[in-house]
């Protein structure tokens, strides 16, 4: 019982930051989505030490372990896409593939350019 309890304390915690970070945006009407800035958010608290690590870790391990139902119902109403798919499903494909290998590139470019500087010179 008491690791229900803490269970739910968790996911009250990163709801309720979730909540107010979408208040935040709907407020100042920010171009960025609620849960974006609430993961910047609850980063910042970490980083901080306001939020201790074990204050979310049950809940934020539970939650990921069980990632997977959250996007049964978006694949089921990619569905209802269909045709949106079949006209424009290679366009749609080279845009996935562009936008999930560039950033990979650019960070390793930039990973290796810093490593590279880092290198100690040896005699």
């Amino acid at each position: 019982m008491k690791k229900v309890v803490r269970l739910a304390a968790q996911t009250a915690l990163l709801w309720g930051i979730y909540w107010v970070c979408n208040r935040f945006v709907q407020a100042t009407g920010l171009p960025i989505p609620g849960n974006v800035i609430g993961v910047a958010v609850l980063f910042t608290l970490l980083a901080l030490g306001v939020v201790k690590l074990e204050h979310v870790q049950e809940a934020a391990d539970f939650l990921l372990k069980h990632l997977v139902f959250f996007f049964i119902p978006i694949a089921v109403g990619l569905m209802d896409w269909g045709p949106v798919f079949y006209d424009y499903g290679l366009v749609l494909l080279v845009a996935i593939v562009a936008s999930s290998l560039i950033p990979f590139w650019a960070v390793g470019f930039i990973t290796q350019r810093l490593h590279r500087k880092e290198k100690p010179c040896t005699p």
